[in-house]
């Protein structure tokens, strides 16, 4: 056995689904939280509550505005990650996870749909939860799994039709390549499992979504999950895009077909949702599907406001994530928070989702469907050492009142920028903005100067994609643009 830690705080949230005790003191062993005592005497001046979870990401480590892809609803901003160089996938996971702990969030789901290439995949997420292990935090990783329509929700010549050599040819190459058969994508995401999965890095099946998987793919990735037990992470109406392609396609209904498949489960993740509609959520919180909302992303992309009242309303377990476009990009989960309770809130006196259960949502729902488990969200004797730790003088120091509920003043204005420490099964990940696992400022460097270097490979099809752009405005929105 270790020896144990323990630590004093002004203020412990202990269950997300109350109220913050006073001075408490913590004492750490072996990973878990063994005591939480009433504190006498002095304490430290920190708030302590369970680690926030980002439950829907892709682990991309550079900003998409970054390759001009600022301000694009999603359609048209899908292609622009083709301009992103492949680059060592260490480094690459070193530092989106890096990223996301500094944000606060020490459990992460990482759907993955970039591959670098540079191996097969089994090796490539070998080094992936590598860099998990090195940086600390929690995985979920989903492999990612498409079959069809790689540019629009149909056949590709309606939108590539009209464009001018040489600009078709290169975006053909990039986009238009053979997908694997649905036995093949089983078995890469078993030999996947095999190759890296553990306690701390649950690997699943990621099918991107019903518009780019056949039912032929869906079907192999129900029965597949059926068998192994193994979760599925899928993205469902995430624009009103994808929203007219399942009416036309599903007449009778998408989530009713997803439901006549076998996907829907509690075993299923389903990301975004924001153009399903009441009857929709009703029939997932049925099925235990845990639905991830993600405001910022949603916003930047043109997306909309998933419905989380209703969904909460319907039942549903939601949960929270960040994208890969955090509201000011830096992945910050604290702020996401906040952004989610005040989308949500309501208008007028009565609150249309509360305060705790936007914390219940953040800390607690997302980790069975990241970790395939019910352990942690709340801070117990027995449970995960799994602790942010918040700077409250920091937080507090312009209080006027003694008597401000601890909780509201978290969720009204802490940022990433409050965070102490970060502490994942035990082990402080973050102390004071820095990442004690890895020398995140040298993977940085690298990465960049890797990905600056690859650049010149992607001028052209950085000149194809305006092209692209405009042909998909002018298919999903006709006389529009």
């Amino acid at each position: 056995m270790s020896e144990p830690r323990t630590l004093s705080c002004a203020h412990l949230l202990a269950d997300p689904r109350g109220a913050a005790a006073g001075p408490t003191r913590l004492t750490l062993r072996d990973g878990r939280i063994e005591a939480l005592l009433a504190a006498q005497g002095p304490v430290d001046d920190l708030f302590v509550m369970p680690t926030p979870v980002n439950a829907h990401d892709h682990g991309r480590p550079v900003r998409t505005s970054s390759i001009g892809a600022g301000g694009k609803p999603l359609e048209a901003w899908i292609p622009y990650l083709a301009l992103f160089p492949s680059v060592d996938p260490y480094l690459a996971a070193a530092l989106s996870l890096s990223h996301s702990a500094l944000g606060g969030a020490g459990v992460v789901m990482m759907h993955y749909t970039r591959a670098q290439g540079f191996t097969d995949l089994p090796g490539e997420v070998r080094e992936v939860a590598r860099a998990a292990r090195d940086v600390g935090v929690r995985v979920g990783f989903a492999v990612a799994m498409k079959d069809r329509n790689p540019l629009v929700y149909g056949p590709s010549a309606s939108v590539l039709g009209g464009i001018a050599e040489p600009a078709r040819s290169r975006l053909e190459r990039q986009f238009l390549r053979p997908s694997l058969e649905p036995k093949a994508f089983i078995e890469l995401a078993d030999a996947v499992a095999e190759a890296a999965g553990g306690p701390d890095f649950d690997v699943q099946y990621g099918p991107n979504g019903p518009q780019w998987c056949s039912d032929a793919l869906l079907e192999a990735v129900a029965e597949a999950s059926a068998r192994t037990g193994r979760r599925v992470h899928m993205h469902l109406l995430e624009s009103r895009y994808q929203r007219t392609w399942a009416d036309e396609a599903h007449p009778g209904g998408i989530v009713r077909h997803l439901d006549a498949l076998g996907l829907l489960s509690e075993r299923l993740t389903l990301a975004h949702c924001v153009w399903a509609r009441p009857d929709e959520l009703a029939l997932l919180a049925e099925r235990g599907v845990t639905i991830v909302s993600n405001p910022s992303s949603n916003l930047h992309l043109r997306s909309g406001i998933g419905p989380v009242a209703q969904m909460r309303v319907r039942g549903c377990r939601v949960a929270f994530g960040v994208d890969g476009r955090a509201m000011d990009e830096d992945d910050d989960m604290l702020r996401e928070i906040r952004l989610a309770h005040l989308l949500h809130l309501g208008t007028g006196f009565k609150a249309a989702v509360t305060q705790n259960a936007i914390l219940e949502m953040a800390l607690v729902n997302g980790r069975r469907s990241v970790l395939n488990g019910a352990d942690g969200g709340r801070l117990a004797p027995g449970e995960p050492a799994d602790l942010l730790v918040l700077d409250w003088a920091r937080l507090e120091d312009d209080r006027l009142r003694d008597d401000l509920d601890a909780v509201e003043l978290v969720v009204t204005r802490a940022t990433a920028r409050h965070i102490r420490e970060l502490i994942v099964g035990g082990r402080t990940i973050v102390r004071d903005g820095v990442i004690t696992g890895i020398d995140m400022r040298a993977v940085r460097a690298e990465l960049l100067a890797q990905m600056r270097a690859g650049m010149a490979g992607m001028a052209d099809l950085a000149a194809a994609l305006p092209s692209l752009e405009a042909a998909m405005a002018a298919h999903f929105e006709p006389g529009c643009c």
